[in-house]
């Protein structure tokens, strides 16, 4: 019988290559316009989920703040994202990241 083959993504963080389910989604919803007709900025969230089921564009992490805080250091979220990121943004990710 033939193997599955298991996905492998990137973390963001070290570059080691990984399977998805062991990986941390991070996602940036889209932008949304309001009533008036102005652009609502999309949010930056961790996709708890990881079977990539929050829309909007996606990035992998370890489960581990080091990771994270490695990508925050080099901007790989922000190149990612094409958006700049607040540390307050990086902060919400690092405690939802020690919740799970």
């Amino acid at each position: 019988m033939k193997e599955k083959r298991v996905p492998l993504r990137m973390c963001e963080g070290c570059g080691a290559m990984k399977p998805k389910k062991e990986l941390m989604r991070v996602v940036r919803t889209p932008d949304t316009t309001d009533e008036n007709g102005n652009v609502v900025p999309g949010v930056i969230a961790l996709d708890i989920t990881g079977s990539g089921r929050m829309n909007g564009r996606g990035a992998y992490i370890c489960p581990d703040p080091a990771c994270l805080q490695a990508a925050a250091k080099a901007r790989k979220l922000e190149r990612r994202f094409s958006c700049k990121i607040e540390q307050e943004i990086y902060d919400a990710l690092e405690e939802e990241l020690r919740k799970v």
